[in-house]
């Protein structure tokens, strides 16, 4: 029998280089941020959300050019088109206790997030399977502890400070609660096509 995975989500991720000083950097000028301007309410429930236009900041582009190296990699990968734009760019903390509702990016080609600061049950990243169709079922399955990925409705992922993930903006994904002690930082992005 053949088995042929049409219709895949494809989901990237990457470890950026030197992250340890790059994340140093980013901690100190994000929360100096957030201690002088209130931010804005969008998914988050609670925490810290910064404006948009952290890619417009040239205090960021160590961040930006890490991000756009990665989407490049992506348009080779999927042969794309024309060129990659980052839209807009924020920051999100998450003290103990906060999360962000599950969402979507509207007017996006890729969405995605950078971790920053990721102490362990900081809150994990969920995504969830996107086909309309796949929820008008929930089969018996055998019991087994790993079901192939192409099998799973949910995928959890457990943030890890200095890695990148890039998704289509149509994911809906959502983060769990900050179960820990401490504050979890990231940044958000969304890239578009031109």
């Amino acid at each position: 029998m053949i088995t042929e995975y049409l219709f895949p989500t494809l989901v990237y991720i990457k470890e950026i280089p030197n992250a340890d000083k790059l994340n140093q950097y980013l901690e100190q000028r994000i929360t100096q941020w957030s201690q002088s301007d209130k931010g804005e309410q969008k998914t988050n429930a609670g925490g810290w959300h910064s404006k948009t236009d952290m890619n417009k900041r040239k205090e960021y582009n160590p961040l930006t050019m890490e991000l756009f190296n990665m989407q490049q990699e992506i348009y080779q990968k999927q042969k794309l088109d024309l060129k990659p734009v980052l839209g807009n760019m924020w920051a999100n903390i998450n003290y103990p206790g906060c999360y962000n509702r599950p969402h979507v990016h509207p007017n996006a080609l890729f969405s995605g997030v950078y971790w920053i600061k990721t102490p362990e049950n900081s809150g994990s990243f969920m995504a969830y399977d996107p086909r309309p169709g796949i929820h008008m079922s929930m089969p018996t399955r055998t019991e087994e502890k790993h079901l192939p990925a192409e099998l799973w409705r949910e995928v959890q992922y457990s943030p890890k400070a200095g890695t990148c993930m890039m998704f289509p903006a149509w994911l809906w994904h959502e983060v769990k609660p900050n179960k820990s002690n401490d504050t979890r930082i990231s940044v958000s992005f969304n890239f578009l096509q031109r």
